[in-house]
């Protein structure tokens, strides 16, 4: 047997596939903690309708450094990628993309609402 004939095309099967609600909500607080820095215990994701697509709205705290840290480094700032606005505006877009990428669904908009911060130590994973 060829390799060619060892490989068979994917054969379409009957049936749906659908991914919880819950299943929806995990994928979007690991994103959103990602992205913010924090821990995925930290993020409340919701979900609404927005004219037949998904929308979500975050609420999180974000990762920040310390401002003793900040003060005496002002460059600090950049490594955890620019001021708390611009992570947020930033972070949208690449919540959106992951979660659109890993679970097939088609958001139209992702909302944040920045409810605190978190002092951590290192810049944040990009």
């Amino acid at each position: 047997m060829s390799a060619a004939e060892a490989v068979q095309p994917a054969t379409t099967m009957a049936g749906h596939n659908r991914i919880s609600t819950q299943a929806l909500t995990a994928l979007a607080q690991a994103a959103a903690a990602e992205s913010l820095g924090v821990s995925p215990q930290d993020v409340r994701a919701e979900w609404s309708d927005d004219d037949g697509l998904l929308a979500l709205s975050i609420a999180a705290p974000i990762g920040v450094p310390s401002l003793v840290d900040v003060l005496m480094d002002p460059l600090r700032l950049g490594t955890f990628g620019g001021s708390v606005w611009e992570r947020a505006v930033k972070a949208k877009t690449t919540i959106l993309e992951r979660v659109m990428e890993l679970s097939g669904s088609t958001l139209s908009r992702v909302d944040i609402r920045i409810s605190g911060a978190r002092i951590t130590e290192g810049a944040r994973v990009q």
